[in-house]
């Protein structure tokens, strides 16, 4: 009898122990929080993805996409990634595959999915490099290509033939800016990380998990710029670039410094931005982003990023509901609960469609209330 008491209690203090050492992975405890709940799976108003990827729109199933779209009142979609896996490709590659996914779009689902070309960096170094792109860049607008999608290696990881960093404001790329100005397509620009994979990966950072389960996107001093430089950079083509309209995907990165980020937009009349996968950052600080988004109601457009519908609906919670403390979708992105805006009907409209509307003319309006 005493050996059996000895073996239960050994299991009960092993099992104990292995409660105590819970991993920060596992521990995803479940509130008791009784509060008033709103589940909505399909946004107020009808809405425009700004930040959306199909990366294969010649071959895919549209008509299956169209009925995803429609479960969450999505009415456009825009594809930053037209030119799907033929973006780093020769140039005249790109430009076919581009004009496939813009006809696919026409079509097959009305326009309601439209595309944004993409540029390749391969060859940056010889002579006539700016002169193809630009030329490439009114062929690819005239075939259909609504704005450009800047990926986020330029400024990171693209590199010269000699090795050497392609910064975001390199001269070079300046007339590529200016012709979208002249073709009236806005530059939606991923530029940078969050700031925390440029810091210390340790217990103070924020992006702690997310840099456990993906190592590669940490960006230590030793191999990147820092955070600021490149940030910088961007700042840097906006301000040289008046005419062009430049939409900073992820809030320009400053979700968590909504005054430097209202700053900017007070700055540059030519700035635009997108709440794609930081609605995080909002959602934990519902008083202030409450007020910047109402402040900021022309220049503030929604986009998604990664196509996922049942993510949606935190999104529309976020912006239509005045929840509290509820969860985000993605505990590497945030630990943290939200908490929702409540925003209003105005400012949801301008949010959902008006802004895109005014930034990609050629959408037909009709398909959207007044």
């Amino acid at each position: 009898m005493k050996h059996l008491l000895f073996c239960t209690l050994l299991i009960s203090t092993s099992l104990f122990a292995q409660e105590k050492t819970m991993s920060f992975e596992e521990y995803d405890p479940v509130s008791t929080l009784k509060v008033p709940e709103h589940q909505i799976k399909q946004a107020k108003y009808p809405f425009i993805d700004i930040h959306n990827h199909q990366f294969n729109m010649p071959n895919q199933d549209l008509a299956y996409l169209l009925k995803q779209m429609d479960s969450l009142n999505m009415r456009v979609m825009v594809n930053l990634s037209g030119k799907g896996s033929q973006r780093g490709a020769d140039i005249a590659a790109g430009t076919a595959y581009l004009s496939e996914s813009a006809r696919a779009g026409r079509e097959k689902t009305n326009n309601r999915v439209v595309v944004f070309t993409n540029l390749s960096f391969a060859n940056i170094d010889s002579p006539d490099w700016t002169a193809k792109t630009v030329a490439a860049l009114e062929a690819e607008v005239k075939a259909g290509a609504m704005g450009l999608k800047i990926y986020k290696d330029l400024g990171l990881e693209v590199k010269d033939s000699k090795g050497n960093r392609l910064s975001t404001n390199d001269p070079r790329l300046d007339p590529v800016w200016a012709k979208c100005g002249e073709l009236n397509i806005p530059v939606l620009i991923h530029t940078g990380e969050p700031i925390s994979f440029f810091d210390v990966h340790d217990k103070t950072n924020e992006r702690w998990l997310e840099l456990k389960q993906f190592p590669g996107r940490a960006r230590p001093a030793s191999k990147y710029p820092s955070w600021q430089v490149v940030m910088d950079e961007l700042t840097d083509i906006i301000r040289k670039h008046p005419k062009t309209k430049f939409i900073a995907a992820h809030l320009a990165w400053r979700g968590n410094d909504l005054a430097e980020l209202g700053r900017l937009l007070d700055t540059y009349p030519n700035m635009y931005t997108e709440i794609g996968a930081v609605i995080h950052e909002l959602g934990r600080q519902p008083k202030n982003a409450r007020k910047f988004m109402i402040q900021y109601q022309d220049r503030v457009l929604f986009g998604k990023d990664i196509w996922a519908t049942s993510e949606y609906y935190t999104y529309f919670r976020l912006l239509e509901t005045d929840d509290e403390y509820f969860p985000y979708y993605r505990k590497r992105h945030a630990f943290w609960r939200i908490y929702g805006l409540g925003l209003p009907d105005e400012v949801l409209k301008k949010v959902y469609y008006k802004n895109a509307l005014n930034l990609l003319p050629k959408l037909d309006k009709n398909q959207f209330p007044k």
